[in-house]
């Protein structure tokens, strides 16, 4: 018979556990919904441009907020356009086709950011000025971005739960 202390630790393990899991998750899922949720955003403020203009805005926008000049993710440059290019697409006029793309492209992206050794959420957890300062307390920033000028990046309060800490106002 196994002693109540020793069954109420390993319930609290469990769950601490499940908790690490789900806040694993709910930072990758809401690090790429915020990126694809600017993303329409911005492509929606260029929609009267022509499409390659439009698709060049927004990605100037996208790794400016990242910290990131054009040359940024060679080795994705294609992904990296695409998945521009469907948001610009879809601001001109959202269809199962158009939606369908964004999709696609989302796929695609997160597959050759895994190729090179990361994920399109962490890459918009350690490089957006638009991060959600909770992000930071589910996964450390790596010691690269350390060094970079983070303290714009919201955190909780002392007496506040860690995923009160939004983003920046101008985010939003």
């Amino acid at each position: 018979m196994t002693h109540p202390v020793d069954e109420c630790l390993a319930e609290a393990d469990a769950a601490i556990a499940r908790m690490k899991e789900a806040a694993i998750a709910a930072r990758h899922l809401h690090a790429r919904a915020e990126l694809m949720r600017h993303m329409r955003t911005t492509a929606g403020k260029v929609v009267s441009r022509p499409l390659d203009e439009a698709v060049a805005l927004v990605s100037h926008e996208w790794m400016k907020a990242w910290s990131l000049d054009a040359g940024a993710y060679p080795e994705l440059a294609h992904d990296v356009t695409a998945f521009t290019a469907a948001f610009c697409a879809d601001a001109r006029e959202s269809t199962a086709q158009t939606q369908a793309a964004i999709r696609a492209a989302i796929v695609a992206l997160e597959a050759g950011f895994r190729h090179i050794g990361t994920s399109l959420s962490d890459q918009m957890a350690f490089r957006s000025e638009c991060a959600h300062g909770w992000w930071q307390s589910i996964v450390a920033l790596p010691a690269e971005f350390r060094a970079t000028d983070r303290r714009s990046i919201p955190r909780a309060g002392e007496d506040a739960p860690f995923w009160s800490a939004g983003a920046q106002p101008h985010c939003g």
